[in-house]
């Protein structure tokens, strides 16, 4: 197989962030390869970049980022069908085996042999789509709706995030809704949420820029709860308002929080990712709640692209900045103000 090189967004270690050369081999059976346009710099990105990992998941090798990648199908492998070259496709960053015994029980999120784009959680490590081109199974190519942009296609990994969270939650039809955290997982759960049918969503965050954002996309209220740590209070009488939760910072207080403003035999979805939390694990027994976990997705990818590419949901507002490969380190910078930035994304 013959290969030419790209540029790449490399990180070698905390705030060692390079543009380097990576080989990209031409498409085999089944593979296309995929001019990459538009990539979206995620929480995880910014904790290699700041950390080189987070919790035990290090840095050991130099490692591509990004899996919030969106481009045009530049060549066709043998026998690839339902593809066309210039076709705009987000690209799914998950790989599961198929073999294991998760994969073949129906449950592929929790695969043993997973491959993740720009994951430091293997060795050798997944490297990540934040290149030039890439090589990828067609499966993982998925059309969006002509029209629509790699930077809106760029987009469905994280909401394809938010639309499994939202489906652990079960209906939300008529449902009065509590999203913690607005940063850009929270922000798409809103907007998930309230094409599900929440007749209600209610939104906290520590900063004012989150605040705003909220609002901004369909919130019917926000709270900076920095500046109003009782903001929550009306919402916890009677053993709770809410019936479904999202917590989506990771915080210990914001867990709490919805802990007791969700009502009895409501159910909380945890999406924030942190170390160990107290639970009051009395409250959760006595109001009889369903805490759930949730993590990234399935089939909830072409789902997403669905959705994107008709509009049906509008994630315009949250796209801060686009900033070419060049400017990798000022787009990653920009990307770890929450005060000045929702999504950043690099164009290649």
């Amino acid at each position: 197989m013959s290969s030419s090189a790209v540029r790449a967004v490399v990180i070698h270690a905390p705030h060692d962030l390079r543009i380097d050369s990576v080989p990209v081999g031409e498409p085999g059976p089944g593979e296309v390869r995929v001019k990459i346009a538009r990539g979206g710099i995620c929480g995880s990105d910014l904790h290699y970049y700041h950390e080189g990992g987070f919790g035990t998941v290090r840095v050991r090798e130099p490692m591509v980022l990004g899996h919030e990648i969106a481009g045009t199908v530049e060549k066709l492998g043998a026998g690839v069908s339902g593809l066309a070259l210039g076709q705009t496709v987000a690209v799914n960053p998950s790989v599961n085996c198929g073999t294991c015994r998760f994969c073949q029980a129906g449950m592929p999120i929790h695969c043993l042999e997973m491959r993740f784009y720009g994951s430091a959680m293997r060795f050798p490590h997944v490297q990540g789509g934040f290149r030039e081109a890439i090589v990828c199974q067609a499966a993982q190519a998925v059309p969006i709706a002509a029209g629509a942009g790699a930077e809106i296609a760029a987009f469905a990994e994280p909401l394809a995030v938010c639309l499994h969270a939202i489906r652990q939650a079960g209906t939300l039809a008529g449902a009065r809704v509590l999203v913690t955290g607005c940063g850009p997982i929270g922000a798409l759960t809103v907007l998930a949420a309230r094409h599900a049918g929440a007749r209600e969503i209610v939104v906290t965050d520590v900063t004012d820029a989150a605040v705003a954002m909220a609002l901004n996309i369909g919130a019917d209220h926000a709270f900076n709860t920095a500046a109003r740590n009782d903001a929550l209070a009306p919402y916890e009488k009677d053993k709770g308002q809410f019936d479904v939760a999202f917590e989506a910072s990771g915080h210990p207080a914001a867990l709490a929080g919805a802990i007791a403003a969700t009502r009895p035999r409501g159910t909380i979805v945890q999406i924030g990712v942190s170390g160990t939390v107290p639970i009051p694990l009395n409250v959760v027994v006595a109001k009889e709640l369903n805490l759930k976990g949730t993590f990234r997705f399935f089939d909830e990818f072409a789902w997403a692209v669905d959705l994107l590419g008709s509009g049906r949901i509008d994630v315009s507002p949250l796209l801060s900045a686009t900033m070419p490969i060049d400017k990798a380190v000022e787009a990653f910078t920009l990307a770890s103000d929450r005060s000045k930035a929702m999504k950043v994304q690099l164009a290649f």
